[in-house]
Parts: structure tokens; C-alpha cells; sequence
């Protein structure tokens, strides 16, 4: 395993990781070097890599707080302030080192910050190295609503050294692990049987399926850069998780979810849904249900909340013409995009996930 080309950006893999980045920055002629990172990654994570870093450009970090619910304008205008204070120009460079909040945003800053400018990302969560640092979507939140500003844009470089989960919180992992189950969902039975009994798996099969999900998701997204058909895949379980996860973080009274916890809940309902409408086997749904409740139990949604969540549907980015397209199952492997559901149903797979 050591590195991928994936559009107009390299993925390299743990032991290639810095030498490939030394050499990237040999040859090229920054003016200063900018690395964004939260509170956590600036103790946890920077003093790893900084001792990898070979360069004699200036380096400047920049902090924000972590959490989704920074991931908004408003950061995005503080970072680009301090670019400006720190004199940063056309031929600087950002590196992001964070989740999928700093790679989404970082990202998003670095190609708008004077029309562009260079940035590398380097994910030190499961999510962000197996789904946000991967396939040039960047961008914010609009609120509480997911990723509604942004752009498509490739690091010139993603690199990716799980060394890094190691100073990852347990639910971190299990956050990460539900895209790479979402893979595996749309993907097929050999690399959906992976996980089904996590106890069996070592530190070293936990590298070849990150680096395998790594190839799933470039596979799509160099086929449907812009997301015009087969890259739609790949929001399986996000149509009901996203508005799970925007009901979560907008509602003062609940807890709020990170994201994989709500992508799980969505998969439920996307399998129920299948069941339903596209034949998916009724066997399979109870299957992958008491898999997926077994890893992550069961989140309390009340049957008054159903509405107000279904509400949100209206702002997912998949929608077309004033429909609300879901990604369905007719198999494991075997997916259909652009399908429309009625409310009905979606409320009956709630209370399927709630049975």
C-alpha cells in the first residue's frame, strides 16, 4: 500500500507519506506554508508532523475550533483574515492536518483565497481519510444545513498515515467506520463481509480496507467527478442522515451526532426503503439492521420529531426539480439513484428503526 493517483491529486499511504510531501515541497517554490488545525489536532497531531516536515519556508499555523458547528462562514471569513494579516499570497501553501470539518473547510478557504492557492490534505480521522479528505468536494454548512456552499477542488496531495487514529477517540472510529460500511453496501458482498464480525479484525486488515475504501470511493469519483450520476452512489444513507444529523445539531435539546452515527441511521432507513421499493431482500434489511444497532444501538427519535426532520429533506443537494432523490438498494452492490419516496414510507421506516 503506498500510493494512489485519483484525478489531479496523489493518496499516499503511511510510509510514503513524507517523503512524498518532502519532495513535493523541494520542488516547488512556496512563499510561506499555512497549516490549519483545530484545538485537538494542534496538541495531538501538528508535533508528529512537524518532525516529518523537511522545509526551510516560513510556517504559520492557524487554529480554529473544532466541531462541526464551526464549520460555517463565518470561520471560513476569520481564516481568510489571517491569511491576509500573515501576508499570505498566490504562491502559498495550506496544508490541513484534521477531520473532515478542517479538510472541508480548509479546502474550501484555500481555493477562494485569491483565486486559489495550493493545499495538502492530511486527514487524522477515519472519516476524513476514507470519505472527506478524498474526491474534491470542500465547502460549509449553511446553518445547520450540511455542505451548502462549497466547490469541487483536489488536494495536490492527500496523505494518509493511520498512525494518526491512534489518538482518536473510540467514537471517532466508529463515526469513520459507517462510510466505510456505506462502501461496502453499495460496493458488493466481498468487501460488505469485512465487517461482518469486527472482532476478527487486526491493526493490519484495519490498513488494507481503509486503503481499499480509499480505492472504492476514487474509482467513483474519477468516472462522476460532479456528481451526474454513478458519484450519487456514494450518498447512500446521507439523504435521512444528513437531516438527522442537521435536526441533532439544531435542536438544543438533543445530543448532538456525529456524522457516521446519523449515516447509520439513515442506511436503516434507506434498507427499509429498499425493501419497499426496489425489492431489496426483506432478510437483508433485518440483517444489516441488527448489525448496524449492534455496533452503534439505537438512537431515541420520537414520533413527533419525524416531521420536522422529513422537513429538511427539501435542502439535500441530491434534489432536482422539487424532488427528493434517495440512492437505493436492489441488492448489495447493486444500487438506483434518483428514486422518489413518499412521506408515507419514510415514516414507516422510521418507526421500522425504532421497532
Amino acid at each position: 500500500m503506498n500510493s494512489i493517483e485519483a484525478n489531479d491529486s496523489l493518496i499516499h499511504f503511511n510510509e510514503t507519506c513524507y517523503s512524498s510531501l518532502n519532495e513535493y515541497l523541494s520542488k516547488k517554490n512556496f512563499s510561506k506554508i499555512f497549516i490549519l488545525v483545530d484545538e485537538n489536532t494542534h496538541q495531538y497531531c501538528l508535533p508528529i508532523f512537524l518532525e516529518k516536515l523537511q522545509t526551510e519556508v516560513t510556517i504559520e499555523i492557524i487554529e480554529i475550533e473544532s466541531g462541526e458547528i464551526n464549520k460555517n462562514i463565518d470561520t471560513c471569513v476569520g481564516v481568510w483574515n489571517t491569511l491576509s494579516d500573515l501576508d499570505a499570497d498566490r504562491k502559498s501553501l495550506m496544508i490541513n492536518i484534521g477531520g473532515g470539518v478542517i479538510t472541508d473547510l480548509g479546502g474550501f478557504v484555500a481555493c477562494t483565497f485569491k483565486r486559489g492557492i495550493a493545499y495538502v490534505n492530511i486527514p487524522t480521522t477515519l472519516l476524513s481519510m476514507v470519505d472527506a479528505s478524498v474526491g474534491g468536494k470542500t465547502g460549509v454548512d449553511l446553518g445547520a444545513l450540511k455542505n451548502q456552499i462549497g466547490v469541487i477542488s483536489n488536494a495536490d496531495l492527500v496523505l494518509i498515515d493511520t498512525k494518526y487514529l491512534d489518538t482518536l477517540p473510540k467514537n471517532e472510529m466508529r463515526s469513520g467506520l459507517a462510510e466505510m460500511l456505506k462502501h461496502g453496501l453499495i460496493t458488493g458482498e466481498s468487501y460488505w463481509s469485512n465487517f461482518e464480525d469486527l472482532s476478527k479484525l487486526s491493526l493490519n486488515d484495519l490498513d488494507r480496507l481503509i486503503y481499499e475504501s480509499v480505492e472504492i470511493k476514487k474509482n467513483v469519483v474519477e468516472i462522476d467527478p460532479f456528481e451526474n450520476g454513478l458519484r450519487k452512489t456514494l450518498n447512500y444513507g446521507h439523504t435521512l442522515g444528513h437531516a438527522i444529523e442537521s435536526y441533532f445539531l439544531s435542536n438544543p435539546n438533543k445530543t448532538t451526532l456525529l456524522h457516521g452515527e446519523a449515516v447509520v441511521i439513515g442506511m436503516i432507513l434507506a434498507c427499509y426503503i429498499s425493501t419497499e421499493l426496489t425489492s431489496f431482500p426483506k432478510e437483508k434489511t433485518e440483517a444489516i439492521k441488527s448489525l448496524l444497532t449492534g455496533y452503534y444501538g439505537k438512537v431515541d427519535i420520537d414520533k413527533q420529531e419525524y416531521a420536522p426532520i422529513i422537513e429538511l429533506l427539501k435542502y439535500d443537494k441530491k434534489n432536482t426539480h422539487g424532488n427528493i432523490n434517495f440512492v437505493l438498494l436492489e441488492d448489495i452492490g447493486k444500487t438506483k439513484i434518483d428514486c422518489l419516496v413518499e412521506e408515507e414510507t419514510i415514516i414507516d421506516a422510521f418507526n421500522f428503526y425504532a421497532s
